[in-house]
Formats: structure tokens, sequence, C-alpha cells
């Protein structure tokens, strides 16, 4: 038995002598088990623009403190403002994120929800946290929710803040009365960005009562804020959102 061991022993040095034995994962090629297909893939997508006009909401986001983000569903409006925060908290250029929406109903009336305040809210913030989801993933998400870095509250939860050190994200800006997004861009504090994003022709709100349209073009003539105004060519969902809207 002693002998068969040696023998074997003697055989495998031979062949890592004579080449024939190789790393099943050579170092020479860079392959890192952390860089495999079986990856969570939300850990390594890299955010970049589709369009002229996305790659201008990106600049004006770097660029400004107040942004206005203009365009139709699927213009990747909301995306990239979170991905954004997200970026400027991971490196350390604010202390937290602030994530708003209106609590409106779209043409449906839901009732009174059960649960808690946050239970009550959370179908009105579900595409914030989606979002935020594809960035983090879940585990660090929680995280960052439980120590206070990432903050999620319905508009009527603004009022009377300052906002320092953050990076706030006012989605849906079209169901926002001209008093509400008033209100909401004076919360703004130093060393701070704020993005306003919205589609002026979806609002769910009764005619005339939406202040985005009017909010935009009046901030056009400040500077300092950049408004984008994204069109259907601009539209990263399926083919055919871009010719129903079109035709909608």
């Amino acid at each position: 038995m002693a002998k068969r061991a040696a023998r074997n022993k003697l055989r495998d040095r031979e062949y890592e002598d004579s080449g024939t034995v190789q790393a099943l994962f050579p170092s020479s090629v860079g392959w890192n088990p952390l860089e495999a297909d079986v990856r969570d893939r939300k850990y390594v997508k890299n955010v970049r623009a589709l369009s002229t006009m996305q790659q201008a909401l990106i600049d004006a986001m770097d660029d400004h403190s107040v942004v206005v983000a203009l365009g139709p569903a699927g213009t990747g409006k909301t995306y990239l403002a979170i991905a954004k925060a997200v970026d400027a908290l991971e490196r350390g250029r604010v202390n937290r994120i602030v994530l708003s929406r209106p609590a409106v109903e779209a043409g449906e009336n839901l009732g009174f929800l059960p649960g808690d305040v946050g239970e009550k809210l959370a179908p009105y913030l579900r595409p914030l946290y989606d979002a935020l989801t594809e960035r983090l993933g879940t585990k660090r998400l929680k995280m960052l929710l439980a120590e206070g870095a990432i903050e999620v509250a319905p508009v009527a939860y603004m009022r009377g803040r300052t906002l320092n050190d953050c990076f706030i994200v006012i989605d849906e800006a079209q169901n926002c009365t001209y008093g509400q997004i008033k209100m909401l861009l004076t919360r703004l504090g130093w060393r701070s960005t704020m993005v306003l994003t919205g589609d002026p022709d979806q609002t769910d709100l009764l005619p005339g009562l939406t202040g985005l349209k009017e909010i935009a073009d009046r901030l056009e003539r400040v500077e300092g804020v950049s408004v984008i105004r994204l069109t259907e060519a601009d539209i990263v969902r399926h083919p055919l959102v871009g010719g129903m809207l079109a035709v909608l």
C-alpha cells in the first residue's frame, strides 16, 4: 500500500514537471469566482445612458443642485435618479437618500388599507423600493433603511423639513399640485441635490391641478436648475410602449 502511494506521488510530480497538469482556473486568464455568471446580476450591473437625453440627465444630476426630468413612461427617469442617488451615497458625497412620492391612487379607490402607516403607504412607494432593491440588493437595502441612511416617505411628510447633505428624489411629480412642488423645492438644504421626475401628460389628478409643467417652465429660466425633457425616442421598455404612447 505504501509502495502504491509512493508511485502515485512520483507520477503526479512527473506530470507537474512536464507541464501536463494545469490549474483548473488559472490566474493568467483573470478568472474570478465573484464574477461568475451565477453571481446576482444586480450587483454587477453598470448604469449607462441609452440615449443622448438620458446622458444629458445624468450629466445634469452631476452638475446641478435641482434637476427636473420630464418625459413619458419608460424613459428611465426614476431609475437613473435613484442610481445616481445610490452612487452619491456609496461615494460619501451625501449622508442620506430621501425618496418621496405622492400617495395618489391611479384612477382607483383602494379604500382603507389595513396595517400601520408604513403598511398603508407601501403600495404607493413600491416602485421606489423596486429600484432600490435592484441597485443595492435586499439585504443591504434593509440595513440602510434601518440605519436611516435611506428614507422613503410620502410627499405629505416632507413639510417643515430642511434636507442637508441629502440626495432627494421626488417621483411621480405630475401628481403633485403647484403648492406641493413649491413646498418640496424649498426643502433643499446645503450640499444637497434634488431631482423631480414625472410626466405631465399622465397625471392622476383632476384636470388643471398638476403643477409640474408650470413649475418646469418657470424653473427653466433659473440659473443652477436644469430641466431635461425626454421623449418617446428615449423609452427603454418594450418597443411597443413608445408606439402606443404616440397614439394614445
